[in-house]
């Protein structure tokens, strides 16, 4: 994928607040701390589109990007974090069910997970939403080059197993290698029908 243009556009928390809905989005989900913004940031190029933190539960909004004028990333607040306060856990849910259930312009989100942790109950009731509300998912596992080729493949048929998908249905990447790019970008492009996401970089 070429990218000429990516560019922060806005943060909200309410319908009211998105930008017009003119034009195919792709939206990330994923627990705190799992390399969303590691691998929006990959996906474009770029090193610090989306801010990274060490302090898990830190994007707390409904972040929007435009990629090269033609289409949107939407980062979605990472779930799941302890230390998040109770009032902004009681949020996130309705929030993102309401960003899920009414953006006319979404057409896939990637779902994240760390690919050294098990799926747990957060993961599955998203996944149902997602099923709910017709909308297709990229499961993709993070951090790869933490684990051995063995081990990886372990936890690929674990996690599988855990969520009733088939394993080919679970993409690698690793945005410290930048192993599983491409097959990122290919899974945009299917869930999408929009051959131009996916131009080969020269």
């Amino acid at each position: 994928m070429i990218i000429k243009t990516a560019e922060f556009v806005t943060s909200a928390v309410k319908p009211q607040q998105y930008p017009p809905a003119d034009m195919p989005e792709i939206a990330f989900a994923g627990r705190s701390n799992v390399g969303k913004s590691s691998l929006i940031n990959t996906l474009v190029n770029r090193k610090r589109l989306v801010k990274t933190s060490s302090t898990p539960g830190r994007t707390q909004l409904i972040n929007f990007f435009i990629i090269n004028e033609m289409f949107s990333f939407v980062d979605l607040p990472g779930y799941g974090y302890a230390k998040v306060p109770v009032t902004v856990k009681k949020k996130w849910g309705p929030m993102v069910e309401t960003y899920l259930s009414e953006r006319t312009s979404l057409e896939g989100v990637v779902l994240i997970m760390d690919i050294r942790r098990t799926p747990k109950q957060e993961e599955l009731s998203f996944i149902d939403w997602l099923r709910h509300f017709n909308i297709p998912a990229i499961l993709t596992l993070t951090k790869t080059d933490k684990l051995s080729k063995t081990k990886q493949k372990k936890q690929q048929m674990l996690i599988s197993e855990t969520l009733s998908v088939d394993k080919d249905d679970l993409l690698l990447f690793s945005a410290k290698s930048r192993h599983g790019k491409d097959k990122v970008w290919e899974a945009i492009e299917s869930v999408s029908g929009n051959t131009e996401f996916c131009t080969p970089d020269p």
